[in-house]
């Protein structure tokens, strides 16, 4: 039994991977990190699923990481903020493996963790509304973890036009950076995503889970070296004096002092 995700497989083979924590945006918690880690070896394992959908209930697709994740975080020692953050990098990779098409069906607003859970779908179409942001540096953290999947799919020069500065951007401008494939509106969303569903049912699925790998190798290397040195990279953050300010300011509702 999962709590923070939802799984519906319909008779094709397609499923949907729901983020079921609507009342919270469907921020990740450490919770939400491993049941979707299990879902993804799941799914992946299943030889009747030819398709898996993303796809977040209510008003945002995912908001990032869980504010008491975050608190959780802060208080931790350095090892554990360290186990954190391999599993969030890891549920991440489980995704970006997955053996079936990836599409992501993003309804609404996306930021920092949520710009990583796009940027490991084949494709994602998303509402002309939605707004997006990697949103870290504000806090004086960096989006490590999730920064890989980000790079391979903007490219280096237009994800350093976001990547640093925090600040939010729509989806016109998600399209050109290539982070959402095309813009359909919430009632024609499902329609949109059914139009790239179908072509795969087409297909051989194990050709298609071959032609998959073949794509990853043949893109930016994203392997256990570079997840390591990812989550060093977040772990050497969290321990510094702006991470700690703009943690704290940010719980406090105040302004860290770089703030404009």
């Amino acid at each position: 039994m999962m709590d923070t995700i939802r799984i519906e497989t319909d008779a094709r083979g397609v499923a949907h991977l729901w983020l079921a924590r609507a009342e919270k945006h469907n921020a990740l918690s450490a919770q939400m990190i491993r049941e979707l880690t299990e879902a993804a070896s799941l799914l992946g394992a299943d030889p009747s699923v030819r398709v898996i959908v993303l796809a977040g209930e209510g008003k945002s697709f995912c908001a990032g990481g869980d504010l008491g994740w975050m608190q959780a975080q802060m208080a931790a020692d350095a090892e554990t903020r360290r186990a954190g953050a391999r599993e969030l990098a890891l549920m991440l990779q489980a995704l970006n493996t997955l053996p079936k098409p990836l599409i992501g069906r993003v309804q609404g607003n996306a930021f920092g963790g949520g710009v990583g859970m796009i940027s490991v779908c084949d494709v994602a179409i998303g509402t002309p509304e939605a707004r997006f942001g990697l949103t870290e540096t504000r806090l004086g953290l960096i989006p490590a973890t999730i920064g890989p999947y980000v790079i391979a799919r903007m490219g280096e020069a237009k994800a350093r036009r976001v990547f640093m500065s925090a600040r939010l951007f729509g989806a016109e401008e998600a399209q050109r950076l290539d982070l959402i494939t095309s813009c359909a509106d919430i009632a024609t969303l499902d329609a949109a995503i059914e139009a790239e569903v179908l072509p795969y049912l087409s297909c051989a699925p194990e050709a298609v889970a071959a032609a998959k790998r073949l794509a990853r190798s043949l893109g930016p290397r994203i392997d256990a070296d570079v997840i390591e040195k990812t989550v060093d990279a977040l772990v050497e953050v969290w321990q510094s004096d702006e991470a700690r300010e703009g943690i704290t300011a940010f719980f406090a509702k105040e302004k860290p002092s770089w703030q404009a």
